[in-house]
């Protein structure tokens, strides 16, 4: 089997399947030279990667290249993300690209990727985590550096739009290699010591050196773990860091996160004008309907004669006693007429009637005797008649045949 031939075709898919199928092939970053780069009709780049001992060819679709921040040129040297495949047709193997970034931030880009993919699947960019925002905050903390133009900025907006919160300036830095331990910690004790009801961690803006404290592990960590709702508010808008993700809010800017922030009381007095307006025009509304209801009370034949109203209804209340007097009269007439009727049958049942005609009602014992069965030889028996009764021994007995 072995030394049987096989198609080209054959070795090719057989290879391909082995490049898929290596873990390793499908998520790798690359740093080289752009060259040959194209952009076709299709919207799809082809191009190489290259450097000192080697070429490889690349390929980025149009929905990833579309992504771009910046326009690839050959000679540009970049880091790329993407998975190494072979395209049979050609028989050549190529790196299929999802993501490109110039070399310039080639490390610190790889390792921005490594850590968003991470907290990613610990699901701490999960928008069922993201905390609401309180709609009139009375404490407002700012975690950022106490000297800089954006602190300024947002004590600025947020006192133009709402001077009824009271800020609090948490000072951290926010560049350097200690400014991650700093944010974290400030992060950590405002919300052990609930200083406020909100919190706007960030700074202006700056190269992605200067901002890369913001994408540290212990500061994202720090966010999602607060207890307060954070906004992240780091750079000019075009700046994406670890923090925008976890945090509860993004802001563009500091200056956008205080107008995030807080509502404008301007606003708020415009809106709280238009309530106003409105619930006076209901009130005159409903006064003028009252009015008219006042109106029509005093035109009512009670208000205008009240004697005549009630002299009405007096003889009202007259016709319908008389008719109640007339029914039960009525009823009780019918109710004698049945009675009269129930009392004759139950006479005519009587057996007293019958005793009255000459016949003896005879007990044994306290029955009524109906059979010769019901009596035994030398029994007292009591046989009642219409004017007495009397009691006898009974000293024979005899069945009719």
């Amino acid at each position: 089997m072995a030394n049987k031939p096989i198609t080209v075709t054959a070795l090719s898919e057989y290879i391909k399947d082995m490049l898929d199928s290596d873990v390793l092939l499908q998520k790798v970053y690359v740093v080289g030279e752009l060259s040959n780069f194209k952009v076709h009709s299709s919207g799809h780049c082809y191009f190489s990667l290259k450097d000192e001992g080697a070429v490889i060819n690349a390929v980025m679709f149009r929905g990833d290249a579309a992504k771009l921040r910046f326009r690839p040129e050959s000679g540009m040297k970049v880091i790329l993300y993407g998975r190494v495949s072979l395209f049979p047709k050609s028989g050549q193997y190529q790196i299929y690209v999802s993501n490109m970034q110039p070399d310039g931030v080639g490390s610190l880009y790889v390792a921005f990727e490594q850590l968003k993919e991470k907290l990613y699947k610990e699901g701490l960019f999960d928008k069922k985590y993201k905390k609401p925002l309180p709609r009139y905050p009375q404490k407002i903390g700012l975690v950022t550096s106490p000297t800089g133009a954006a602190v300024r900025d947002m004590i600025r907006i947020i006192g133009s739009r709402y001077k009824a919160a009271e800020i609090i300036v948490c000072p951290v830095l926010v560049q350097g290699d200690t400014a991650a331990d700093s944010i974290a910690n400030m992060i950590k004790y405002v919300n052990e010591h609930q200083l406020c009801d909100v919190i706007i961690c960030g700074r202006g803006g700056g190269s992605i050196e200067d901002l890369w404290c913001f994408n540290d592990e212990k500061v994202a960590r720090a966010v999602f773990e607060s207890r307060i709702p954070v906004i992240s508010a780091v750079g000019h808008e075009p700046d994406i860091t670890i923090i925008d993700y976890v945090a509860d809010v993004r802001a563009s800017t500091p200056s956008n996160g205080a107008e995030i922030v807080v509502p404008d009381s301007g606003e708020m007095l415009m809106r709280l004008n238009d309530v106003k307006q409105k619930l006076y025009m209901m009130e005159h509304k409903k006064i003028g309907f009252l009015k008219e209801k006042l109106a029509m009370l005093e035109n009512n034949k009670l208000m205008r004669s009240p004697m005549s109203y009630f002299a009405d209804k007096n003889m009202m209340l007259g016709m319908q006693e008389q008719k109640l007097v007339n029914a039960a009269e009525k009823l009780m007439q019918s109710k004698k007429n049945e009675y009269v009727r129930l009392v004759s049958t139950l006479d005519a049942l009587s057996p007293l009637k019958v005793i009255s005609r000459g016949y003896g009602m005879v007990e044994s014992d306290g029955k009524i005797v109906k059979s010769v069965d019901d009596i035994k030889k030398d029994s007292v028996i009591k046989t009642s008649l219409s004017d007495g009764w009397f009691e006898s021994v009974v000293t024979k007995i005899e069945e009719k045949k």
